[in-house]
C-alpha cells in the first residue's frame, strides 16, 4: 500500500532531497543554451523546491524535461493537464497477477516533480520519467514472506563498498548540524521555506536562478564522497538506469534537457561512467508484469507518521506555503479563524491580528526569518485558544495536515470493477470523501436500502470504505443503518485486488461469497457469510451458500458450534424480512439448528469449568435472542393488522435489549408454566391448522422445557442455573413465587459460596434490568442479603470477586438504591395489612394500581398509536 519504506518505492524511497533555493519567481527570458544537462535537486513535497523548479525552467527553458519516476507512467503524464485532475495524486503501479504488491508516487500541488510536470505540458515541452520502471522496484520488493532481492555487485573496477563506511543519512540532518542547528525541519524552513519572495527586489537572471541547485549539488557530493549511498545499497541500481534515461534522452534532444530529481540522487547523475558498466548493474533484475494509473491521494497520506517514508510534518501548511507566496502569516490566521468559528468559538479580527504580531514578535526573538508553523502555533494557543492545547488538536488535524482529497479525471485508466464502483457512487450520490463522516439510512427507501447493499457488498470485497456505527438517533429498529465513512487512497488497491472476482460490484460480491461459501470449515462462518449476502442482496450466490450451510449443519454436532451459528441465521431472517428477500430455506435450517440445540444443550451444560460454564451462558443467551426472533412470528389474530408505525415500534423494542424482555416474548406465544399447567401450555400453537404451520411452530415452548432442565438440575453450573431462570422469569415461564424457590434453593446453606455467586451472577448479570429486578422484588432482594451476610468469613474472600463483577455492571442508580435498601432492612412482616405504606420513600409493599393506570394510555400511544382499552370504550 502506500506505507513504504524508504527502498520500497521510487519516489518515496528517497529520503530527502533538498535545496536551499530561492522562491522569487523568474519572469520570462530568452533561453539559454545549455552545454551540459541541467541537474535541478531537490526535496520531494517542498514549496520552496516547486517554486525554485519552476525558476529554474523558466529561465533555462530546456528541451526536454526528465523526472525521477516511474517510466510506465509516461502515457499518462498528458492527464496532469486535464481540468478534471486536482493534486493531490498519485501514480499507482500494481503487479496483475498480485494486486497487493502495489507502490505509490504521491504529487501535490507543492511537490517539484508536480510543477515540472504542468510546465512542461503548459509549454509543449516533452516530460519523461526516468527512475528504475515499475516493472523491476515491484519485483525486488520484499513480500509474502520472499527473500528480498540481493544488492547488485559493484563493477569490476570499483572496490566493494564497506557496510561500515555507509552507515544510513539523512542529507537534511547533517547540513542542518553543519550550520548549527538540531532540528533539522527548522534549519529547512529558515534557509528555503521562509526566505521572504520580495526580499530580492532586482530582477533575477538566469544564473541566479540556478546558482542554489549548483551549491546544493556541491554539498550532496560531499555527502556522497563521505557516506556513500547512504545505507540504501538499491540506489546504485536506480542511479544507473536514470544515467542510462538520461544518455538516451541528450542523444535525442541534446544536451539543453533538465532532469528533476531527488538532491540526493544528483552527484550521481554527474559522474561519468560508462555505458556497459550502467547495463551490468541491471542485469538479471526480476521482472513482473505492472499495471499504472493515476489515483487520488490526501494530504494526510503525504504526513510522514502515515508511513510514507518521503513524507513531510505537516502537508497542510506546505501547500499553503506554495499557495500564498505574499502575507503567509496573515493569511494562515484567517484560515485559522474561520476554522475556529465554525467550530462555534469566539474568534474576532482583533484575535488575528494580535496572533500575527505574536507570531513575527517570537519569530524575531528566536532569529528566524519569518514565523514558522511554531511560532505560528504559539501564537493561536495563547490568543485564539486561550492557552488550551485542546483547540491546537483540530487545528493539527483540519489545517496543519489537512484533509484534502485529489481528484482524477474519468479518463483515467481504472480496472472495471473501479469504474462500476465509481458509477454507482455517483448514482446513489455517495462521494468519496477523506474526512471520516456519518450517514444515517432508513432502509424503507430505494436509495438508501442501494446504499446500504453497495456497503456490504465492498465489505465482502475487503473495501472498508465504511463501517457499521450507532445510530445518531438511537433506533434499534431494523429499519434503520448508520454507518461511519472515510475514502482511503489504499482502497484503491483493494479494488484492483477484488478486480479478480468480476467486473462489477455485484458479481464481484457474488463470486467471492460462492468461493467463500465453498472453502468454508466452520459453521459459524457459512452463517456468517448468508447474514452478509442477506445485507449485501446478493440473491444469485444465496443458493450456494445455504447448500453448505445445510452440509455443515447436518456434518456439525458441537453443540457450541451449532449455539454459535444461530443467531447470525436469526438476524438473516430478520433483516432479510425488512429488506423483501426470500428465505425460505434459510428459515428451516434455521429451525433445524435450534431443535438440535434444544436436544444437546442439556448434557453439554454440565462438568463445565468456570471459563466454559461463562461461555456457554453467553451461548445460552444468545440461542435465547435468536429463537425469540425466530418465532416472532407467531402472532396474535389481532395484530395483523397493525400498521407500519406499529411495526417499526414492535421492531424497535424487540431489538432494544440483548435478552428478550415480558414484552418481547408476548407476541412469540406464551410459554409453558412450570408445574402441572405445562400441557396447557401449547394450545395455542397445537389449535394452528396445518396451512398456518411454519418450521418454527412450537419451538418457543421446546425452548422454555430446555430452560426448566437447566434451571431445575443441580449437575448444570450455577451461572447457567442461574440464567435459565431468569430467562424463564423474563419470559414468563417461571412466577415470581418460583423463581423465589429456586433462589432459595441454590443460596440455601448447603450450597458451596462460590457456586451460590455463580448463580447470583446469572440470574442478574449479563443482560440489562438484571439489578431493577432486585430493586422492584424485595423478596429476591431479602434472600441475596441473607445468603450473603451468612457466608462465613474465610470463603467470603473467595466469592467477593464474582459480586463485585456481578454488582458493578448496574446502572449507578441502581446501586446507590440497592444501597439504600440494604441499609433500610426488610420490610415490616405486616406491612400493608394495615393499610399504611412502610416501604421506602417510592417502593411500596404491592402495585400502586392507580399510578398503573394513569400510565397505561401513554404507553398504548407510544407502542400501538392506538387509543388505550378504556378510552376506547368511553
Amino acid at each position: 500500500m502506500s506505507d513504504r519504506t524508504a527502498s520500497e518505492a521510487p519516489v518515496a524511497e528517497t529520503p530527502v532531497a533538498e535545496t536551499p533555493v530561492a522562491e522569487t519567481p523568474v519572469p520570462a527570458t530568452a533561453a539559454p543554451v545549455l552545454d551540459a544537462p541541467l541537474l535541478l535537486g531537490v526535496r520531494h513535497h517542498g514549496p520552496g523546491s516547486a517554486r525554485a523548479v519552476r525558476a529554474a525552467l523558466d529561465a533555462a527553458r530546456p528541451a526536454a524535461v526528465l523526472i525521477e519516476g516511474p517510466p510506465e507512467g509516461d502515457a499518462l503524464l498528458p492527464l496532469a493537464a486535464d481540468p478534471q485532475m486536482w493534486p493531490p495524486v498519485a501514480l499507482l503501479a500494481h503487479a496483475v497477477d498480485d494486486p497487493g504488491r502495489a507502490a505509490f508516487w504521491p504529487l501535490a500541488e507543492f511537490s517539484p516533480e508536480w510543477v515540472a510536470i504542468r510546465w512542461a505540458l503548459a509549454h509543449g515541452v516533452p516530460v519523461r520519467f526516468i527512475d528504475l520502471p515499475a516493472t523491476h522496484s515491484l519485483a525486488l520488493k520484499e513480500s509474502h514472506g520472499e527473500e528480498a532481492a540481493p544488492a547488485p555487485e559493484a563493477p569490476a573496477d570499483e572496490a566493494p563498498a564497506d557496510p561500515a563506511l555507509t552507515p544510513a543519512v539523512d542529507p537534511i540532518r547533517v547540513l542542518a548540524e553543519t550550520a548549527g542547528y538540531d532540528d533539522p525541519e527548522r534549519w529547512w524552513e529558515d534557509v528555503v521555506e521562509h526566505r521572504s519572495p520580495g526580499a530580492d527586489a532586482t530582477p533575477r537572471t538566469a544564473a541566479a536562478a540556478l546558482a542554489p541547485f549548483a551549491a546544493l549539488a556541491e554539498a550532496m557530493t560531499a555527502l556522497r564522497e563521505a557516506y556513500g549511498d547512504g545505507g540504501h545499497p538499491r540506489d546504485a541500481v536506480r542511479e544507473a538506469y536514470m544515467r542510462i534515461q538520461l544518455r538516451t534522452a541528450r542523444k535525442e534532444f541534446g544536451d539543453g534537457v533538465a532532469v528533476v530529481c531527488g538532491a540526493w540522487h544528483v552527484p550521481a547523475l554527474a559522474t561519468r561512467t560508462t555505458l556497459a558498466a550502467d547495463r551490468s548493474l541491471l542485469k538479471g533484475l526480476p521482472k513482473v508484469k505492472t499495471e499504472m494509473t493515476w489515483v487520488p491521494w490526501t494530504h494526510r497520506r503525504l504526513a510522514r507518521h502515515s508511513g510514507y517514508g518521503a513524507g513531510i510534518d505537516s502537508p497542510g501548511w506546505y501547500g499553503h506555503l506554495f499557495a500564498a507566496a505574499d502575507r503567509p502569516i496573515e493569511r494562515w490566521m484567517t484560515k485559522v479563524a474561520g476554522l475556529l468559528r465554525a467550530e462555534d468559538r469566539s474568534v474576532s479580527t482583533a484575535h488575528v491580528i494580535e496572533a500575527v504580531r505574536l507570531a513575527e514578535t517570537l519569530a524575531a526573538m528566536r532569529g528566524r526569518p519569518l514565523a514558522g508553523l511554531g511560532e505560528t502555533t504559539d501564537a493561536v494557543r495563547a490568543v485564539m485558544c486561550e492557552g488550551s492545547d485542546v483547540p491546537l488538536a483540530l487545528i493539527q488535524d483540519r489545517l496543519v495536515v489537512g484533509e484534502t482529497l485529489g481528484e482524477v479525471p474519468d479518463s483515467a485508466p481504472a480496472v472495471p470493477l473501479q469504474r462500476d464502483l465509481t458509477r454507482t457512487q455517483r448514482t446513489l450520490r455517495l462521494k468519496p470523501e477523506a474526512l471520516e463522516r456519518q450517514i444515517d439510512l432508513d432502509l424503507r427507501k430505494e436509495t438508501d436500502a442501494a446504499r446500504s447493499r453497495l456497503l456490504y457488498r465492498l465489505r465482502l470485497l475487503g473495501i472498508g470504505w465504511g463501517e457499521p456505527a450507532e445510530g445518531r438517533s438511537r433506533n434499534t429498529g431494523t429499519f434503520r443503518e448508520s454507518w461511519r465513512l472515510r475514502w482511503e487512497p489504499e482502497l484503491h488497491v483493494r479494488v484492483a485486488e477484488a478486480g479478480v472476482w468480476g467486473t462489477t460490484v455485484e458479481s464481484a460480491a457474488t463470486a467471492k461469497a460462492e468461493s467463500q461459501a465453498l472453502a468454508a470449515t466452520a459453521l459459524s462462518e457459512v452463517t456468517a457469510l448468508a447474514e452478509q449476502c442477506l445485507l449485501a442482496g446478493l440473491a444469485d450466490a444465496l443458493p450456494v451458500v445455504m447448500k453448505a450451510l445445510a452440509d455443515r449443519a447436518a456434518l456439525d454436532a458441537d453443540v457450541g458450534h451449532l449455539a454459535d451459528a444461530l443467531p447470525a441465521l436469526a438476524r438473516s431472517l430478520r433483516y432479510g424480512d425488512v429488506r423483501a428477500t426470500d428465505t425460505a430455506a434459510l428459515s428451516e435450517v434455521a429451525a433445524g439448528l435450534a431443535e438440535r440445540i434444544c436436544v444437546g444443550l442439556p448434557p453439554a451444560c454440565t462438568g463445565l469449568d468456570a471459563d466454559g460454564a461463562e461461555a456457554l451462558r453467553r451461548q445460552v443467551d444468545g440461542v435465547h435472542s435468536a429463537i425469540g426472533l425466530l418465532t416472532a412470528g407467531t402472532r396474535p389474530a389481532e395484530a395483523d393488522t397493525a400498521t407500519p408505525v406499529e411495526a417499526e415500534a414492535e421492531d424497535t423494542s424487540t431489538e432494544a435489549a440483548t435478552a428478550p424482555t415480558e414484552a418481547d416474548a408476548a407476541p412469540m406465544g406464551p410459554a409453558a408454566p412450570v408445574g402441572p399447567a405445562a400441557p396447557e401450555a401449547t394450545s395455542t400453537e397445537a389449535d394452528a391448522t396445518p396451512a398456518e404451520a411454519t418450521p418454527t411452530t412450537g419451538l418457543r415452548d421446546r425452548w422454555s422445557a430446555v430452560l426448566r432442565k437447566l434451571a431445575g438440575r443441580d449437575t448444570v453450573a450455577g451461572i447457567i442455573r442461574g440464567r435459565a431462570t431468569r430467562l424463564l422469569l423474563d419470559d414468563g415461564g417461571l412466577t415470581e413465587d418460583e423463581a423465589a424457590r429456586l433462589m432459595g434453593l441454590a443460596l440455601s446453606p448447603g450450597t458451596p459460596p462460590t457456586d451460590a455467586a455463580a448463580w447470583i451472577e446469572g440470574f442478574v448479570g449479563g443482560a440489562s434490568g438484571g439489578g431493577m429486578l432486585l430493586v422492584h422484588d424485595e423478596r429476591l432482594l431479602a434472600l441475596v442479603d441473607t445468603w450473603l451476610t451468612g457466608v462465613p468469613a474465610d470463603t467470603f474472600t473467595d466469592v467477593l470477586p464474582l459480586l463485585r463483577r456481578t454488582f458493578s455492571a448496574f446502572e449507578p442508580g441502581v446501586r446507590r438504591t440497592l444501597g439504600e435498601l440494604a441499609r433500610r432492612g426488610p420490610a415490616p412482616e405486616h406491612a400493608g395489612s394495615d393499610g399504611a405504606d412502610h416501604g421506602y420513600p417510592g417502593f411500596g409493599p404491592g402495585l400502586d394500581t392507580d399510578r398503573a393506570d394513569a400510565v397505561e394510555p401513554v404507553l398504548h400511544l407510544l407502542l400501538a398509536g392506538a387509543p388505550a382499552p378504556a378510552e376506547a370504550s368511553a
